[in-house]
């Protein structure tokens, strides 16, 4: 590229001075951009003159490709597809205010900023450009290019020069925003996160591949299908737009019942807030004290039922363990004035029942997420009212009570953002598209862009992916709830604060748990990040095991021996912070699902024969249906 065109690219607004930064990169990069195709139109002409004149058939392939995407674009409604949607994920206001309120906390006007940002961007046009002129040597595969990343692993981002160049802008372009959040002067810790978040979120957006023509990958399926793929990719984009939701999977490839969610058992027990599931036994004898999980009730409960292979509950029956299920409704306009205490109830009713109905003193719990932080306060009532033995242990499943270190979600905890939720549930409930957005938002490389590119871009065809499926089947939250349990816990973290809170009218003090714990934290978790779950080991008076699992906040807990993946860790001497915990820990290849049975087995191994109302729906037990019932079915 000639050197002077590059300099000239930096000129100033003769009025002002000088042009607002952020749009002066973008100038930058188009005129580059533009010199660059320029100089290599020549190789375009030379590479195309030796083909043979075209079929006069693609051109009319090509014309219909072009008359059903119009016909498409035609025949949609969009005020009724954005009507559907959720307001917050389709009002542009909404991401014109990110972005300004993004803007107005870089130090994108320090001169000395903006020059070193310029001369980096030269240095990369110049290297890259200059290994295909021949300037400079390439490496034994190709291009040597300064910067990796997966999104651009396909051989076709280095393969011309134009592409090559494209990609390695936008990721300087990108590591320089970083450096600037990280920069940016008077701002709270918690502010400072949030900026570094939303330049995260706007950056990845901004990404050459989530675009046709800058995309050499879609430019060639595009001319493969004669724009096939498009047409396809709008169909799936105005499906989409439609239901106001990102598919991420076959909507067709699942059945609750029949190919996921199909552990057999039965609904024994039902309140306007729950069903209570009982699995039936497959072994003679089971452990005499039953297990009861609860799954949160931001998702359906069958993440950890998902199919034969990868389910916790039939693996969990397997080793002879009685095993009851929560499964939450999802909340409508009736269940507006449903509140945390709602919820602590229903887990003491879900104990009660499950104990007189097998005749036990107590019972094993699970808490999984946001029913693991509800768990906790449940326990600390229970002990609290000198209960606590209804509860001969309890598991945590990548739980927090402490939310002082909650993870990426407090990005979202502010003022102005609560407002905003609780505008959105002005009828009672939030729509569960709001929080499945959110969760997506937090690794929207891999949970919304990927997607873009393959679904809208390339029109795949939807893959069949229990996982995925379950992701998509969004739950509505109780809105008095929901804005209840941010402020109180996320944003002024009362849970650790003896007697802030209350459950059913009682005083909720961690410290007076003696229930015996066993906690698992996921290694790579950004939901509940294992250094804010280790925090319940500060708060309870009774003994506690803490076991840290490879992977995240899913896959770090269905993980299933026969997969033979990820490890676990272990510290007999866990010391008095994860740091300790890690130093002296000792890892395990696969699965920790034995370690925490032989955990169980150690608080009661007395079994007893699988018979009576240990088989739900047997001789003299009327049973309400079939599971997984019909409470995970409603939308």
């Amino acid at each position: 590229m000639d050197r002077e065109r590059v300099r000239t690219m930096a000129g100033k607004d003769e009025k002002t001075g000088s042009a607002d930064p952020f749009t002066e990169m973008f100038r930058i990069q188009q005129q580059a951009t533009q010199a660059m195709l320029d100089q290599f139109a020549g190789f375009a002409t030379q590479a195309a003159a030796p083909l043979a004149t075209p079929d006069p058939s693609e051109f009319a392939q090509w014309a219909d490709a072009m008359q059903r995407l119009q016909a498409l674009m035609l025949d949609f409604q969009p005020d009724a597809a954005l009507a559907a949607a959720p307001r917050q994920l389709t009002d542009p206001s909404a991401w014109l205010e990110l972005v300004e309120g993004w803007y107005r906390q870089m130090p994108f006007a320090d001169a000395e900023t903006q020059a070193r940002m310029w001369a980096d961007g030269v240095k990369l046009w110049q290297g890259v450009l200059g290994q295909f002129t021949g300037e400079q040597p390439q490496g034994d595969g190709g291009p040597d290019l300064p910067r990796k990343d997966r999104r651009f692993a396909d051989p076709r981002w280095r393969e011309q020069p134009v592409f090559a160049l494209v990609h390695q802008a936008y990721l300087l372009f990108s590591e320089q925003l970083a450096q600037l959040a990280d920069k940016a002067e008077g701002l709270d810790p918690d502010r400072k996160e949030q900026l570094r978040f939303a330049t995260r979120t706007l950056t990845e957006a901004l990404s050459p591949a989530n675009f046709p023509l800058t995309n050499p990958v879609v430019l060639e399926k595009t001319i493969e299908t004669k724009g096939e793929n498009l047409v396809k990719g709008m169909e799936h984009l105005l499906t989409d737009l439609k239901k106001g939701q990102l598919t991420h999977t076959d909507p067709t490839a699942f059945e609750l019942g029949r190919n996921i969610a199909m552990t057999p058992g039965k609904v024994v027990h039902e309140t306007p807030l729950f069903q209570l599931i009982q699995y039936s036994p497959t072994t003679e004898s089971v452990l005499e004290v039953p297990l009861v999980i609860f799954p949160p009730w931001i998702n359906r409960f069958y993440i950890l039922d998902l199919n034969p292979a990868k389910s916790f509950v039939r693996w969990a029956v397997e080793q002879g363990i009685t095993v009851f299920m929560v499964s939450w409704k999802s909340a409508d306009a009736s269940m507006a004035e449903v509140v945390w205490d709602d919820y602590i109830r229903a887990q003491i009713e879900a104990i009660d029942h499950v104990r007189e109905r097998l005749g036990v003193p107590a019972v094993h719990a699970i808490g999984y997420c946001v029913a693991g932080t509800t768990l906790a306060a449940t326990l600390a009532v229970l002990c609290r009212r000198g209960e606590g033995d209804k509860v001969k242990s309890a598991t945590f499943f990548t739980a927090q009570v402490d939310f002082e270190e909650a993870g990426e979600l407090r990005n979202f905890i502010d003022d102005q953002q609560l407002a905003a939720l609780k505008a959105l549930g002005s009828e009672g409930y939030l729509d569960g598209r709001i929080m499945a957005a959110t969760f997506n938002m937090l690794r929207s490389s891999d949970l919304i862009w990927n997607y873009v590119i393959d679904n809208y871009l390339l029109g795949k065809d939807y893959p069949a992916f229990d996982l995925l499926y379950w992701n998509g089947d969004t739950t509505n939250l109780p809105a008095k709830w929901h804005n209840a349990y941010l402020c109180d816990l996320y944003r002024d973290n009362k849970l650790v604060v003896p007697d802030a809170l209350s459950g059913d009218g009682t005083p909720i003090d961690l410290t007076r748990i003696t229930v015996p714990c066993f906690i698992q934290a996921g290694r790579e978790d950004h939901i509940a990040p294992p250094e804010s779950v280790w925090k319940i080991t500060r708060h309870l008076r009774g003994p506690w095991t803490f076991m840290l699992a490879g992977s995240g906040h899913i896959a770090g807990v269905v993980n299933p021996p026969a997969a033979g993946k990820y490890q676990y860790w272990t510290n007999p001497e866990p010391g008095d912070s994860l740091a300790d915990f890690v130093a002296g820990a000792q890892e395990h290849p696969g699965s920790w699902w034995g370690y925490w049975l032989g955990w169980i087995e150690a608080q009661d191994a007395a079994r007893v024969p699988a018979g009576g109302k240990r088989v739900p729906g047997g001789k003299g037990d009327c049973a309400i249906e079939d599971a997984p019932g019909r409470y995970v079915r409603m939308p």
